[in-house]
């Protein structure tokens, strides 16, 4: 099923492979150029993933928590994204761009003029690094910084961002936005009663606290169209220290029920155990596909049979691959065949130039 032709709702992909978000920080300026075309180029068409979906872009200069990534608000910005997403079209591929906003997850090297980041509430992620400046002024990880809490009329002024951000996606030529709701950045953040101590509207019942999310799905759909708009979600998760709390099944049925009345394009799952952090419940996602009835993705530590045993019995419609992606180029054909996979040097991933970016070769029987 994983090689086979996936159509729903008017989505048509090539294949149920999806390549998921991987920051790369390949951007010193922001803007992206033609070595990125060309990465997300070698991963689409035959030999690639019927979706790719970017790394994860920032809505705004205050946004980041990694330097050198690509963002989607000036028009530079938007032009070199166009590189990107007519190459992955003209490979017969489709491709989302991952909005981001990391919320309390930055350092004050990042930010303009050395402004604190921003959370739901004052708390710290001080265990959680960012990639910045360190005191020496070098390339580091750094300790998040503090944040300051969002006033209330400040909430609706990043979900406006957002909407911005995915009206120059679509000028990009991208056909559609994937909302980073995950991996405890600012959307998750919200969600979560732990870090989200507001008594405003945004704080308090799963309603509250699921109103931030909800409000920047619908000003991105009234910009940009339903159909355009998807949202990425780590339920369980626990990644920048999002601890656990009573209420997250009944958060995530109440998100999966809002989302289907919205007919967002699609819900990408992620199970962060492949991360170090906790997997998701066993029954959890058969009961997440009784909630929504739309596409959903899910991605983490995926094989092909795992990948094969979620499609067939109906629980997910696509299925992410990350990590195997960037030493792999060509990875489909290589699970089609049953080709080892090359393993690639994390000493590469971020940051740097073409070397452990477009110089990962296809497979080879000679």
């Amino acid at each position: 099923m994983l090689f086979e032709q996936f159509a729903k709702g008017g989505f048509t992909l090539a294949n149920r492979i999806v390549m998921a978000p991987m920051t790369r920080a390949r951007n010193p300026n922001g803007v992206p150029n033609s070595m990125n075309a060309t990465y997300y180029r070698q991963r689409s068409g035959s030999n690639g993933a019927g979706l790719v979906v970017t790394e994860g872009v920032a809505i705004s200069p205050t946004s980041a928590g990694v330097l050198h990534i690509p963002g989607l608000y000036t028009s530079e910005q938007v032009d070199g994204w166009r590189k990107v997403t007519e190459a992955v079209h003209a490979a017969g591929s489709r491709i989302f761009a991952q909005l981001w906003h990391v919320g309390r997850v930055s350092h004050i090297s990042i930010q303009p003029d050395g402004i604190q980041p921003v959370g739901p509430s004052e708390i710290q992620a001080a265990n959680s690094f960012a990639w910045g400046y360190d005191e020496e002024g070098k390339e580091s990880f750094v300790t998040a910084s503090k944040p300051r809490a969002l006033a209330t009329g400040e909430v609706g002024e990043i979900a406006r961002d957002f909407a911005i951000a995915a009206g120059n996606a679509i000028k990009a030529g991208f056909d559609g936005v994937e909302l980073h709701g995950a991996n405890g950045y600012l959307i998750e953040q919200f969600l979560n009663p732990v870090i989200n101590t507001r008594t405003d509207q945004y704080g308090g019942s799963i309603e509250n606290r699921s109103r931030f999310l909800l409000e920047i799905v619908d000003a991105a759909i009234e910009t940009i169209g339903a159909d355009k708009v998807a949202i990425r979600l780590t339920p369980y998760g626990g990644l920048h220290e999002l601890p656990h709390y009573e209420e997250i099944e009944p958060t995530y049925q109440y998100l999966a029920t809002e989302l289907a009345k919205r007919k967002i394009a699609y819900i990408h799952i992620m199970d962060q155990q492949s991360r170090g952090s906790y997997a998701l419940p066993d029954g959890f996602l058969a009961r997440f596909r009784t909630w929504y009835d739309g596409i959903i993705i899910l991605a983490g530590g995926m094989s092909k049979e795992k990948a094969n045993t979620y499609l067939r019995e109906g629980i997910v419609d696509l299925v992410g691959f990350g990590e195997p992606f960037i030493a792999n180029p060509d990875l489909v054909v290589r699970l089609q065949n049953n080709w080892p996979l090359t393993i690639p040097d994390r000493s590469l991933h971020y940051g740097g130039g073409e070397k452990g970016y477009i110089d990962y070769e296809v497979y080879s029987k000679n």
